[in-house]
């Protein structure tokens, strides 16, 4: 097969449908994953019929310790391998630390952070072999702000995709002649069904209008800051000025603000 092959995770709704969109759009062939089989064959006969492309639906849930496993099995058996990965599952985990159950939180650690990691760890190997690889994380302005109340370990985890995504794009520009760069897309609110699934719509709609973004050109803003091989990228220009914000303001400050914001963005029952 002369196309190249993108991996998408979370690919059945919102960023992560619209990556698929964008890079078949280029004239890459797409594998779709994420749990719900429905939604992924309707995107991928979309696709097809759309871009002329061809779209693989691996169903898989990756809170599972064997789902990286199991979904590069799956492309290897169909004789296929990953030229750019884009890390894209992920979901708000409702609540406090205290009030939910160890299980759910390692769960969300296991699909925002482990997963997302072990896949880049293993697709690397044949990118190096071939000189050519693109990896992009997709981590949150929430990154870069201070912890909230509630949904405990969300910011952990985005600021912790920055750092993993810096390191590996600088590890990557040091192989000899290798195309490789590795990207995380910082998006701040955008419209997907994010903030249904952890009960905050309500919250979000009192929102100021240009705090919202579409998913169009946030996942532009991803593909093009990973072929230039920036290793971070905030889309938007009001995000752009909430980041640079957050490294300028005194921490102390940073944390009262939040506070203050945390009933307003995050639910906390």
């Amino acid at each position: 097969m002369d196309r190249r092959l993108c991996l998408i995770t979370g690919a059945s709704a919102g960023i992560g449908a619209e990556f698929a969109r964008q890079y078949a759009a280029l004239g890459w062939d797409v594998a779709l994953t994420a749990r719900r089989k429905d939604r992924l064959e309707e995107l991928a006969t979309e696709i097809e019929s759309k871009y002329g492309v061809h779209a693989i639906c691996i169903v898989q849930d990756l809170a599972r310790a064997n789902s990286a496993d199991k979904i590069l099995s799956t492309l290897s058996e169909q004789d296929r391998h990953v030229d750019a990965l884009v890390n894209n599952a992920g979901y708000g985990l409702p609540g406090t630390f205290f009030n939910t159950s160890w299980k759910s939180q390692a769960e969300f650690l296991r699909v925002l952070y482990t997963a997302p990691i072990e896949l880049a760890h293993k697709v690397l190997p044949g990118m190096s072999d071939r000189g050519y690889g693109r990896i992009i994380n997709v981590a949150s302005l929430a990154g870069y702000a201070p912890g909230s109340n509630g949904h405990t370990l969300y910011a952990s985890v985005k600021a912790g995709l920055i750092k993993f995504s810096e390191s590996l794009n600088a590890e990557c520009e040091a192989l000899d002649g290798a195309d490789i760069h590795c990207t995380a897309l910082c998006p701040g609110f955008t419209y997907s069904e994010f903030h249904d699934v952890n009960g905050t719509r309500e919250q979000m709609k009192s929102m100021n209008k240009r705090m919202w973004m579409e998913a169009g050109p946030v996942v532009k803003a991803g593909i093009d800051a990973v072929n230039r091989g920036q290793p971070v990228v905030v889309p938007g220009v009001v995000n752009k000025g909430l980041a640079t914000l957050t490294r300028l303001m005194p921490e102390p400050l940073g944390r009262a603000i939040m506070r203050r914001q945390s009933r307003t963005i995050r639910r906390q029952d």
